[in-house]
């Protein structure tokens, strides 16, 4: 069998910059919702027995606010797309899919703890993780845990994570940590790139591995003394930024692995979220893909 694990949010925050807007007759905009539920549907017909896990930021804070007041909070987002949120989570369970709502926990940590828990299953054949976001290369294994970019069709296994970023899965947050990642708040290591980032942790794997004196280490990099004294100064900061970046592997999931098949709509909440949707096809549409059968009852 094959996981698909969603990151709800990504999709969702796609689905309304890249979709059509749509005010219900309650003057509810939903047409990211909309679209994202189009978008689920595909992928649901397009596996074969489907197991699906859907993870999404009930809210943008979590326990990462409390290390650092810097780190990414729902300031800035569009009320129209952050209005949908909930609603978002209500389509994703009315289709019968397993829903992470993440509040301490983060959907990406939702989304490596079901991909931990995947890999301790014989019976798993591969792991998609269904989002760009480069956090997740950190969870990347092979070929076996791969991130999947649904929009590109695109695959990213381990050998190109490596090319891509330099370094292998294990230094990920490392290398967040140093170059940083704006869309976490993540500021990073000043003076450290992409490059200086990938050649040290290439050899040294991660921070504290890399040493103090600059002469002494075994990879020629442009501005060596300059880059070493900024992690020097910096080291606690680093290493901050790096628990920061990496995704926990413990956020409650409730399910086991069998418990990601899917086996259905739910008939009830789907009736109702057509209404708020304003889509009189939708029960007809995820009956179609639900192999051509009418929803189950109950």
């Amino acid at each position: 069998m094959k996981l698909h694990l969603v990151d709800g949010t990504y999709e969702l925050f796609r689905a309304y910059y890249g979709g059509q807007p749509h005010t219900n007759a309650r003057g509810v905009e939903v047409g990211g919702v909309r679209t994202l539920v189009a978008s689920l549907l595909v992928l649901l017909r397009g596996a074969e027995t489907p197991h699906v896990g859907v993870a999404f930021d009930h809210v943008i804070e979590s326990f990462r606010n409390t290390l650092f007041d810097g780190y990414k909070t729902g300031e800035g987002i569009d009320p129209l797309l952050f209005g949908q949120f909930g609603l978002a989570e209500v389509a994703s369970e009315a289709l019968g899919l397993v829903t992470w709502p993440m509040v301490e926990f983060e959907a990406d940590d939702a989304m490596a703890s079901a991909a931990a828990m995947g890999e301790k299953d014989d019976r798993v054949e591969q792991i998609l993780l269904c989002s760009p976001d480069k956090d997740l290369a950190q969870c990347v294994n092979g070929s076996r845990v791969v991130m999947f970019d649904r929009m590109r069709r695109t695959i990213l296994d381990e050998a190109r994570v490596v090319e891509k970023f330099g370094v292998a899965p294990a230094s990920i947050p490392d290398y967040l940590a140093l170059v940083g990642d704006t869309a976490d708040g993540i500021p990073g290591i000043k003076g450290w790139g992409a490059r200086s980032a990938a050649a040290l942790l290439s050899v040294y794997g991660h921070v504290e591995n890399i040493p103090e004196n600059p002469t002494t280490w075994t990879v020629a990099v442009r501005g060596a003394a300059r880059l070493a004294q900024s992690l020097n100064e910096n080291r606690v900061a680093a290493k901050l930024y790096r628990e920061l970046a990496t995704l926990r592997l413990d956020a409650p999931l409730g399910v086991d692995v069998d418990g990601l098949a899917w086996h259905g709509p739910h008939p009830e909440k789907l009736a109702a979220l057509a209404v708020e949707l304003e889509e009189p096809d939708l029960v007809a549409r995820v009956a179609d893909v639900f192999n051509g059968t009418p929803p189950p009852a109950g």
